[in-house]
């Protein structure tokens, strides 16, 4: 048996005593024999030392570190490693200890470990701010292997005045380690970090993205195409990332992408190049997640457009309301449009649901009866398109002066109001396969999140209303018909 076999095996003894729900009060998301392994290989052994120092954060236990040892001890030219493994549960950390003996007894390197039981990111909150009170050489790691606590803490948390330069509004965890772990690195040591992938994108993650991405460069990222099958004996929908950061300024000129089924196929591997230009891109930073050329056309081809919806005094919005609901036109009711209105690329109104009206006195939300175009929030992960989208004209709805939108649909707004060639234009990017498969990239959920199209490429409003144009006259709102029409103009 492997020293990760005998881990693995104690682990999972651990999983079946401990509830579910105990764990989760840590964040704690056990990784598989064949995650780690793979994780482990994917750092770079120097040659030209024969001792290693690694950091563990959030070590549970230690699985990572197991596999990262195994590794180790096949270098012929690594000779001894000094291990440190955070971890603050009480229930787990026996079970690390002992595992850690384990490890160190049956290992052909020369180990040493130390398991400190402090908080990974309060513990180390004046050398990573550079107060008065910071140690002048901390220990700084050649290696860091992690898979950190998933879970969102209150802003005002002491996690998150710890790190404030990154933190906005209520942060998660996973990336307060995640930039930890880079800190604790020597320059040019590497890091590998299995994390969620809802970092790469939106105004929540920017500060983050920002120092984290200027600090240090990615050189690999694997995906899981299976979202329920990254953590075996754990139900764990949250889709997730395993990112290779070296600390350094320089950036490769190519990231290697790699992606599997699941976390027990990585015989059966896709392995992509792609240019770092393209993955990281824009002033904000977002992660491109590409997996083959066709998908990197597609990002080379919108990046082309100068502007954005906002630019142009345009802005996607989500829905105002969720109460004070009617199901018929009474007296000062007016129309509450739901996704359900929204049939092959028009808003149908009314389709004889229930609560299809609204009565308020907020004018919060309520808004002006315009033209819009309505787009879904939501959709089904098999579905085949992300962006579903209809176009609102007021003239066909008239009799109010405002109307309402619930609030799992977003709208697209002008400053002016929007003509009806410019809802019809708009209609055309978000029908195209072209901008369904930017957006996919982009945002991996099946949420439509209006920060990321909002920072999405658009072409010039003088296309944009000749696209609508060109749409009105040939009557036909299918996807092949907006791809034939954007297709002139990209």
């Amino acid at each position: 048996m492997s020293i990760l076999d005998e881990i693995i095996g104690s682990t999972y003894e651990y999983i079946e005593k401990m509830p579910k729900e105990q764990r989760k009060q840590y964040g704690q998301f056990f990784t598989s024999k064949e995650t780690a392994r793979f994780m482990a290989e994917l750092f770079n052994i120097p040659e030209n030392t024969n001792e290693l120092s690694i950091l563990d954060p959030g070590a549970g236990s230690g699985v990572l570190s197991a596999a990262l040892i195994e590794r180790l001890q096949n270098c012929p030219n690594i000779k001894s490693v000094y291990l440190t493994c955070y971890e603050t549960d009480d229930n787990i950390v026996e079970l690390l200890e002992s595992n850690l003996e384990y490890i160190k007894n049956n290992t052909s390197l020369k180990m040493t470990f130390d398991i400190v039981r402090k908080n990974f990111i309060t513990s180390q909150e004046d050398n990573y701010n550079g107060t008065f009170l910071a140690d002048p050489a901390p220990t700084k790691y050649d290696m860091v292997i992690g898979n950190p606590p998933y879970k969102k803490i209150p802003k005002d948390a002491a996690e998150a005045l710890s790190m404030p330069d990154i933190c906005y509004g209520a942060p998660n965890l996973y990336f307060l380690f995640s930039q930890m772990s880079l800190f604790d690195l020597k320059e040019n040591g590497e890091m590998v970090y299995i994390i969620p992938r809802s970092w790469t994108s939106g105004a929540y993650f920017k500060a983050f993205r920002q120092k984290f991405l200027s600090q240090g460069a990615i050189e690999h990222i694997h995906l899981f195409v299976s979202r329920d099958k990254v953590f075996e004996k754990e139900s764990v929908l949250q889709e997730t990332i395993i990112i290779k950061v070296k600390k350094t300024e320089v950036k490769p000129e190519y990231i290697t992408v790699t992606s599997t089924n699941s976390n027990q196929d990585f015989t059966e591997i896709t392995t992509f190049s792609a240019p770092y230009k393209t993955v990281i891109s824009g002033d904000d930073c977002y992660v491109y997640l590409v997996t083959n050329e066709d998908e990197v056309n597609t990002l080379d081809c919108l990046n082309k457009f100068d502007d954005t919806l906002p630019s142009l005094g345009l802005k996607m919005k989500t829905g105002l309301t969720h109460e004070a609901l009617r199901s018929e036109a009474e007296k000062q009711a007016v129309p509450l449009f739901y996704s359900q209105h929204i049939q092959d690329g028009k808003v149908v109104f009314p389709i004889g649901k229930e609560n299809e009206y609204i009565v308020t006195q907020q004018q919060g939300l309520l808004q002006k009866n315009a033209n819009y175009l309505f787009v879904k929030r939501f959709t089904a992960k098999e579905e085949h398109r992300r962006l579903q989208c209809g176009v609102y004209i007021a003239r066909k709805h008239t009799g109010y002066d405002r109307i309402s939108t619930q609030n799992k649909i977003n709208f697209i707004d002008g400053l002016k109001g929007l003509s009806e060639c410019v809802v019809y234009g708009l209609y055309v990017l978000f029908n195209s396969t072209l901008y369904d498969s930017y957006y996919r990239i982009l945002n991996g959920s099946t949420q439509v999140n209006s920060t990321e199209v909002n920072s999405m490429p658009m072409p010039p409003m003088t296309s944009i209303e000749a696209m609508g144009k060109e749409l009105i006259k040939v009557h036909d709102m299918s996807e092949a018909s907006c791809d034939r029409i954007l297709r002139s103009y990209v």
